[in-house]
Formats: structure tokens, sequence, C-alpha cells
């Protein structure tokens, strides 16, 4: 029997994380009052969650995620990398002249990826900019010229 909502993982106004303070047992009323974590699932969004329970319930098998949520293999990679970073909850590092390079075919597949999920309403435009922005530096980095020492 479901009791309510989902707890958030995050405050909507600031972006950070909750902290439970009270547990309440569902039977006989008990209560336990506190600080505790959500830990790093509660830094999940409800589609990150969703996602992440697709995945685990396939066994990460990125064939049968495909065919369960209809997504192409460069979008569903996406979406695991989304979710590793919320877990893992540290600011991805800035894209360099260091970084690994995209060759142009993935490149190109990543932002149709990218607008097709905004298209598609997955995502809102703050996101998919951040997102184009990352695979834009990570082009002009290759074209840049490598520095000679």
């Amino acid at each position: 029997m479901d009791h309510g909502y989902p707890i958030p993982g995050r405050c909507p106004v600031c972006g950070d994380t909750f902290d439970v303070t009270r547990l309440e047992c569902a039977h006989c009323h008990s209560r336990l009052e506190g600080r505790f974590t959500l830990g790093p699932f509660g830094r999940l969004d409800r589609e990150q969650l969703r996602f992440a329970e697709v995945f685990l319930r396939n066994r990460g098998v990125i064939k049968d995620v495909e065919v369960e949520l209809g997504l192409s293999y460069p979008t569903i990679r996406a979406r695991l990398d989304e979710v590793v970073r919320a877990l893992d909850d540290t600011p991805p590092p800035a894209a360099d002249a260091t970084a690994p390079r995209l060759p142009p075919a993935v490149r190109r597949e990543r932002r149709r990826a990218v607008l097709q999920e905004l298209r598609d309403r997955r995502i809102d435009p703050d996101e998919a900019a951040a997102r184009l922005a990352t695979i834009d530096r990570r082009s002009a980095a290759e074209s840049e010229p490598t520095p000679v020492r």
C-alpha cells in the first residue's frame, strides 16, 4: 500500500540536498527524530530514478534498456552518465585540451540525442544548452593548435 509521495531529494529553491528529520511507523505510529540523509539515490530526480530502475531491472544490458525505453544507444549512455554524476555529487571536470576528444560522428550523434531529448521534453532548455556547450567545448579543444613545448 502506498502511503504518500516519494521524498524529493533536492530542494526546489536552492538545489541542495534535503535531510529527513522525522520518521514515523505507518503501523504503530512510533516516531524517530534526528537528522538522516537520503543517501545517494535520494539525489536522483524522478526521471533519473526511473532510468536507474529500468537499467538495473535489465541488469545493465543496454540493448534491453534501449528496447524498454525506446531510446538510442547514445541517449542511454548520456542518461547513464547523468545518473552516475548525480550519484557521485561532484561537479563534472571542465573540458580542456587534455580531455579525450570525440570523433566527429560521435559528436554529431550526441548532439542529435540531446536535441531529441529536448524535443521529447525529457530535458529542459537549460539542460540541453549545458550539454551542447560541453560537446562544443570538446569540439573547440580539438580544433585548437597543440602548444609547442
